[in-house]
């Protein structure tokens, strides 16, 4: 197969393509950053698939260092509440709408914003976890991180100050005006003192073995995988697409710029994903 970008004149060819596939159903819709983009949460990279700032946090940086517990969760109370106001749009709508006239048999994300079941999306895999959910490194009980928030901003006001300056970054994280976070004060786990972590697969982290499995059986049932909004430059989603590839099930594309899979893609729309949805909808 062979990379391809469409051009105003090849979208209408492109589209009606998509439309048809979509309406044999059974499709697998793998989703990233640039669904969400739209509704106001940023991203990690660029059309080259580059990164666009410096990296997040790593998973063995969080476990290991307090001082980075500290950083993450002092950036994190600054940035949550502006990563919640984020609402569902017409990408994350449409996709919602297919799966309910029976185009899309499910969809696999990276985001950990939970905008599609926000849209009415119902099966849903949440690759990288849920950045609504708090989880107990020791015990594994989870609670709210709407309660934890809460305190947060109770017992570090000093925090609270420097929202105003703050630039938001991707995924409830901010940019604050200082490194020193050596006062700020983190919870432990109310039940059994652990260490409380946002329930979401940081970097350097892998994906639960059960929630993998489910995805490789959801692709193999599928009729086409269709990517939408996702460079696929992390192995965790890419991997999906490979196994796409292998079983010969056909793989569509809409994405602004490079992505890793791209000489895999039967086609590929290079648009953001709202106008280009919005185009194959017209063919529905």
């Amino acid at each position: 197969m062979h990379r391809l970008y469409w051009e105003t004149d090849d979208l209408v060819e492109a589209s009606e393509q998509i439309a048809g596939v979509l309406k044999k159903g059974d499709v697998i819709a793998i989703t990233g950053a640039g669904c969400s983009t739209p509704s106001g949460i940023g991203d990690y990279r660029d059309e080259n698939g580059e990164w666009k700032r410096r990296q997040p946090v790593q998973h063995k940086d969080f476990v290991e260092d307090h001082k980075w517990r500290q950083r993450y969760w002092a950036r994190s109370q600054v940035g949550y509440p502006e990563f919640l106001r984020a609402e569902p749009n017409r990408a994350h709508q449409l996709l919602a709408e297919w799966e309910a006239r029976g185009w899309i048999q499910g969809i696999i994300t990276q985001n950990v914003d939970r905008l599609h079941q926000r849209a009415g999306s119902q099966s849903v895999i949440d690759l990288h976890g849920r950045l609504d959910r708090i989880i107990c490194l020791a015990c594994q009980s989870t609670s709210s991180r709407g309660e934890l928030q809460t305190y947060l901003e109770r017992v570090n006001p000093q925090i609270n100050d420097l929202s105003k300056s703050a630039v938001m970054a991707p995924d409830g994280d901010a940019d604050l005006v200082t490194e020193d976070y050596s006062e700020y004060c983190i919870p432990d786990c109310e039940k059994c003192g652990g260490m409380l972590k946002p329930d979401v697969v940081f970097y350097g982290d892998s994906v639960p073995k059960p929630v993998v499995e489910r995805a490789y059986d959801w692709i193999s049932s599928a009729n086409a995988v269709l990517v939408v909004g996702s460079s696929l430059m992390v192995f965790s989603s890419f991997r999906f697409v490979r196994r796409a590839a292998e079983l010969s099930i056909p793989i569509y594309a809409i994405n602004r710029g490079k992505t890793r899979g791209d000489e895999l893609f039967v086609k590929k729309i290079d648009e953001d994903c709202v106008s280009a949805m919005q185009q194959i909808n017209g063919y529905l």
